[in-house]
């Protein structure tokens, strides 16, 4: 019995499978004709990826949304003001223990949406307000589509770094903006077959995320990563992310009291407002990123650190809202 929480610390098997993608593309990297093939197959599936969850969200669900309005701002707030807050915080930090694609990576962090599935998930077990958390975190998804390019874009050209630009934006435009609208729009006809076939969703959001991940760490191994990575720089990037998580964590516990949020509430916007999608991040990194120097395997080195993080951690809290859970 004793081992069980430990059990909950392990790595899931999803992580596992990226740990398998990066080894992978270390091992056996694409190159030439080979690389630019897989490249095309990664951006038709990022746009299918955006289709399928336009088209799983109802606008019963944005609409009866509506009434939380007070929390789905908190959520909103703590994901995309805080969070790039924290993250200039953090970056004197950054730049003197990370190099230099380490410290864009974890500032990118900072600007992305929040996790649909996990904080789902998580919510519930806790015992929080979960028609709430499906809604916040669902339209920070959409939300991030637009907000996140644009922070990325403020950040970086403040920090030194290379910023997407006006054709950056037009790709999230095109192959995660155009194709969730879509999908969307034609949720009338093909939504009962969405959401009878929701394992295809969750295949899709996996099998897109390694992909991109292979293709990625392939591109950067062949151009040096590991080389000019040191070890020192990856524990120190797990303790940035660390502590990142920590102080959001703490953020948004007080601020759900500070606002008087009832418990259910207070445990949603725990949940949705400290986390990072990795689902939508690996996409838009791929996007935002196509010319960034050196690849993009070291820029994504800090999104997935810091996904496993989140996942251990409120695996954790979770339980321990659950167990302290007052008596109907």
């Amino acid at each position: 019995m004793r081992l069980a929480p430990l059990r909950r610390l392990l790595p899931d098997g999803f992580t596992l499978a990226l740990l398998a993608a990066v080894a992978l593309a270390t091992v056996l990297p694409c190159r030439g004709s080979a690389a630019v093939g897989l490249d095309r197959i990664t951006d038709a599936a990022i746009m299918l990826l955006f289709f399928l969850h336009g088209a799983k969200l109802s606008r019963a669900a944005i609409v009866g949304g509506l009434t939380h309005w007070r929390l789905h701002l908190a959520v909103f707030a703590s994901t995309f003001v805080l969070f790039p807050l924290l993250g200039l915080l953090l970056a004197p930090f950054s730049h003197a223990l990370l190099t230099p694609s380490l410290a864009m990576g974890m500032l990118f962090v900072c600007t992305l949406p929040s996790t649909v599935q996990s904080s789902i998930a998580f919510t519930s077990i806790a015992g929080g307000n979960v028609p709430a958390a499906v809604v916040s975190a669902s339209l920070s998804s959409l939300i991030g589509i637009v907000l996140t390019p644009l922070l990325v874009e403020l950040l970086l050209a403040t920090h030194g770094g290379h910023a997407p630009g006006a054709e950056g934006v037009w790709q999230i435009v095109r192959l995660l903006l155009l194709p969730f609208a879509v999908g969307h729009l034609l949720r009338p006809w093909i939504g009962h077959w969405v959401d009878r076939h929701r394992p295809l969703l969750g295949f899709t959001d996996r099998g897109t995320i390694l992909l991109v991940v292979y293709a990625a760490f392939g591109e950067a191994v062949v151009g040096g990563l590991w080389r000019a990575t040191a070890p020192l720089a990856l524990l120190a990037t797990l303790g940035v992310g660390a502590l990142l998580l920590a102080l959001a964590l703490l953020c948004t516990s007080m601020a759900g009291r500070l606002f008087g949020f009832a418990r259910a509430d207070r445990i949603t916007l725990v949940f949705c407002g400290s986390k990072k999608s990795l689902a939508s991040g690996v996409p838009m990194a791929k996007i935002l990123f196509a010319s960034q120097a050196g690849g993009l395997g070291a820029l994504l080195l800090p999104l997935m650190i810091f996904h496993q993080l989140q996942l251990m951690v409120c695996a954790v809290l979770a339980r321990r809202y659950a167990k302290a859970r007052p008596p109907l």
